[in-house]
């Protein structure tokens, strides 16, 4: 296998890392051992997102519960997105497969499914199984054997909360940016510092390597240090508001882009306290895509209250950002 074509960094602005969509407990084909995919619903989100202005999307990542999905099942979600999409018109609207693994073997192998069934780059989670014995020698070692036999380019993804504190180095980054097939990264965690680090590095800068937030809560701060923009949950649920943060911020209009930034902090903080589990109650109940107990097990789906816990949670963090999509 060699590397992809003139592989390229991904652009710049508001990608979705989307749920995974389940078939309805009224279905037929509904199992609570297993609910299979809701292919339609998948498209119809997507296509939303796409609608209002997002720049592209994550499908089988953390919050698309990648890790209850089957191979087989990723490969006929990525296929079906992306044909759709292509059939609206939008076949220059990238998808970034999830396809981290702790096994090289097993990436490589959804790496060259995700590009078969149509996916532009590839969002590797760093391999954490044993984090605290691998060294950060390992962790260059494996992520450039991937990246060589990789046949799209990859993005790294740090996501300590789900890797198991596995801790990647600025100095990390900066080696493994060199790599032609490694062209990004999603931080989702809080340290500017590093976002800074990696932003404003000379040689990263140089080698095409694009920095993105996986926290919209930081879109405005790591936007004025140089990163490239947000792969941010709440903009599957929010889209346009989450975009138009990300237009005034880059614009130079930083008292407006302040204040919107207050605003979907404030949503973003709710809905990180239940990650996938949260975004699909939203997706469901904002915006009409889906279930609200729609996930796979061990999640269980909706909030533990219901109702009453949405509209003393939610409602409330969600009426200022809702104003706002509708003005947009």
């Amino acid at each position: 296998m060699t590397l992809a074509d003139s592989p390229s960094a991904l652009p710049s602005g508001i990608y979705v890392p989307s749920p995974t969509f389940f078939v309805s407990k009224t279905a037929s084909t509904y199992s609570t051992f297993n609910p299979p995919i809701d292919l339609e619903t998948q498209l119809k989100h997507t296509l939303y997102l796409a609608k209002s202005g997002i720049h592209g999307v994550v499908l089988l990542g953390s919050t698309g519960e990648a890790v209850h999905i089957t191979r087989e099942e990723r490969k006929a979600l990525l296929a079906y997105v992306r044909k759709g999409l292509d059939a609206e018109g939008y076949t220059n609207f990238p998808i970034i497969a999830g396809t981290g693994t702790n096994s090289t073997v097993e990436t490589f192998e959804l790496l060259n499914d995700a590009k078969e069934c149509g996916a532009e780059y590839g969002l590797v989670l760093a391999p954490s199984y044993f984090a605290t014995a691998v060294t950060q020698r390992g962790l260059i070692d494996w992520y450039i054997h991937v990246a060589d036999r990789s046949p799209i380019p990859i993005m790294i993804y740090y996501y300590p909360g789900v890797s198991n504190n596995i801790y990647i180095a600025p100095s990390t980054f900066e080696k493994l940016a060199q790599h032609p097939n490694i062209v990004g990264t999603k931080l989702s965690h809080g340290n500017i510092s590093h976002h800074t680090l990696l932003a404003q590095n000379p040689i990263i800068k140089a080698n095409n390597f694009h920095v993105f937030t996986g926290l919209g809560q930081q879109l405005l701060p790591i936007l004025t240090i140089g990163a490239a923009g947000a792969i941010d949950a709440l903009a599957g649920i929010f889209p346009k508001s989450v975009v138009h943060l990300y237009n005034l911020s880059i614009a130079g209009k930083v008292g407006e882009a302040q204040r919107v930034q207050y605003i979907v902090s404030g949503a973003e903080e709710v809905v990180a306290d239940l990650g996938a589990v949260g975004v699909k109650e939203g997706a469901a109940r904002i915006l009409g895509f889906g279930d609200r107990d729609g996930a796979r097990l061990p999640l269980t789906g909706g909030l533990e209250g219901g109702d009453a816990a949405w509209e003393k949670k939610y409602n409330s963090a969600f009426d200022a950002v809702s104003k706002l999509e509708a003005s947009l």
